[in-house]
């Protein structure tokens, strides 16, 4: 896809982090933008920013684990601008503290409430993205390209993050999928996943959003302070190799541009990936490179 003045962008998880910084870059790029989040807040002043930049955007308050919000979604898109040519599937959570505490809790300790939350956002929000809009794309019969975000947990090992990590270890395996159906159909819609290493954003506190039925027993929403604290154990466990969003919305829409499918964004954990697949084709057990988060 190389023409974007004028077209149509749809990312969700828009009011921060990535998704912000993707809705900026296309609004810099004279598309219009519909940012779709579900922080009604931090959406609302998204979309102020934007508009005193004179953008063209819309804001739509939406829980991507939810099929119906995604076509209402898709249906505001289509009355607002006609269209859509670029669909980025970017909300994303990571459950409970385990990004930054002592330990992660083990797999056989961590309740079901944090699978089904992690995985109807992380996952479901992608599938329901992609059901809802590539029939949307495909039948205008103009370039596009959907951008899927996973993580280059989605693409490594270890025993840390274990359900982020399951949940875009799946999004790597769609997207893929998804390429290459791509191709079959012969549609000029092109599709990328993108993998990036650690980021300064505020995704250690997604809880802050977390519905009151994906509460484990006992639990508590995060308070502000609990989320700035989390923020900020974040920011000093990925060091001097975390990137800032804008650093990353760059490397997609470039990535957009040429048509390239795997949009890796830290050559920090180029070890680790080689790593795993080395093992794999060695039909060693698994094994981490002397690499951490922070590279």
């Amino acid at each position: 896809m190389r023409e974007f003045a004028g077209k149509v962008a749809v990312v969700t998880g828009a009011a921060s982090g990535i998704g912000r910084a993707l809705a900026d870059r296309f609004a810099q790029a004279g598309m219009k933008v519909v940012l779709a989040d579900v922080e009604e807040r931090a959406l609302e002043l998204a979309v102020r920013e934007l508009r005193q930049g004179e953008h063209e955007v819309l804001g739509v308050q939406c829980d991507v684990s939810s099929e119906g919000a995604i076509r209402e979604l898709a249906e505001r898109t289509l009355e607002a601008y006609g269209g859509v040519h670029v669909l980025c599937n970017n909300a994303g959570v990571a459950a409970g503290g385990a990004m930054i505490g002592d330990r992660d809790r083990y797999l056989w300790e961590q309740p079901l409430s944090d699978w089904e939350w992690t995985f109807d956002v992380n996952l479901w929000g992608v599938i329901h993205g992609i059901r809802v809009f590539t029939p949307i794309m495909l039948e205008q019969g103009e370039p596009g390209h959907i951008v899927n975000t996973a993580s280059t947990a989605g693409l490594t090992t270890g025993g840390q993050l274990a359900i982020y990590s399951v949940s875009k270890h799946a999004v790597v395996r769609l997207s893929e999928a998804l390429y290459f159906q791509l191709q079959r159909a012969g549609a000029q819609v092109e599709c990328s996943v993108l993998c990036p290493g650690g980021v300064r954003t505020r995704i250690t506190a997604a809880g802050r959003n977390r519905p009151d039925a994906r509460l484990e027993e006992g639990a508590r929403r995060l308070e502000e302070s609990e989320v700035e604290r989390r923020v900020a154990d974040w920011a000093t466990l990925i060091g001097e190799s975390g990137q800032d969003p804008p650093e990353i919305a760059e490397k997609v829409f470039a990535g957009i541009e040429e048509g390239r499918f795997y949009i890796l964004t830290h050559e920090t954990q180029d070890a680790n990936l080689r790593m795993r697949f080395e093992n794999i084709m060695a039909r060693r057990n698994p094994s981490l490179a002397d690499v951490r988060i922070r590279g």
